[in-house]
């Protein structure tokens, strides 16, 4: 069964966009840096981090982000995120959007319904989570699995938390890897019973 799966660069002071996010700057104001273990200015990109820029490609089987993302991300990918089915929570329903990759489908029906569609698209991969409001929703619902975070070292003072207003979770540790550049840390979510899943 598919695992959900938050996957996010972080500053080290807690933040996975900067302020000011625009169609112009998607990653606001100076967050791209936050994504350049991935795409160096000099391009030259540490092994390790290739490595787990690949996995991260091909763990994924879905993609679940809220309509911010898609509005400010998609025309900068051109696609979707990934190369595979994306949906896409809104208020503002409109039709399925074919990408040269795959689909975003705008799910109106709430957090549950983007989630069991994602789940059939993924199969027995992961489901990728974008957008901080996704991200809250998912985990207020109690159905977010696994953590993925690469911790960037730069303070960028302001911006998007993640994690605002989150309850308690307790976490494992599953995995710590240091790169010349960022370290890429992996969290189990523990759960004393499982959320009802439909």
């Amino acid at each position: 069964m598919a695992k959900v799966l938050l996957q996010f660069s972080m500053s080290l002071d807690g933040f996975v966009a900067g302020p000011d996010i625009s169609v112009e700057q998607p990653m606001g104001r100076d967050g791209e840096r936050l994504h350049q273990w991935m795409f160096p200015t000099d391009g030259i990109v540490d092994d390790l981090d290739r490595e787990m820029a690949q996995k991260i490609s091909a763990d994924a089987g879905a993609v679940i982000l809220g309509r911010r993302t898609f509005d400010v991300g998609v025309g900068q990918w051109e696609d979707t995120p990934f190369p595979v089915p994306s949906f896409v929570l809104t208020h503002r329903a409109r039709d399925e959007l074919a990408m040269p990759s795959a689909a975003f489908t705008f799910v109106t029906q709430g957090v549950e319904a983007a989630l069991d569609q994602a789940k059939q698209a993924a199969g027995d991969k992961y489901i990728v989570v974008m957008g901080a409001d996704a991200v809250r929703q998912l985990l207020a619902a109690g159905y977010v699995d696994e953590i993925r975070i690469q911790l960037v070292p730069v303070l960028l003072g302001a911006g998007t938390r993640l994690f605002t207003g989150a309850e308690r979770i307790a976490l494992t540790a599953i995995g710590t890897v240091q790169s010349s550049s960022v370290t890429h840390l992996r969290f189990e979510v523990e759960r004393s019973e499982s959320p009802t899943k439909n």
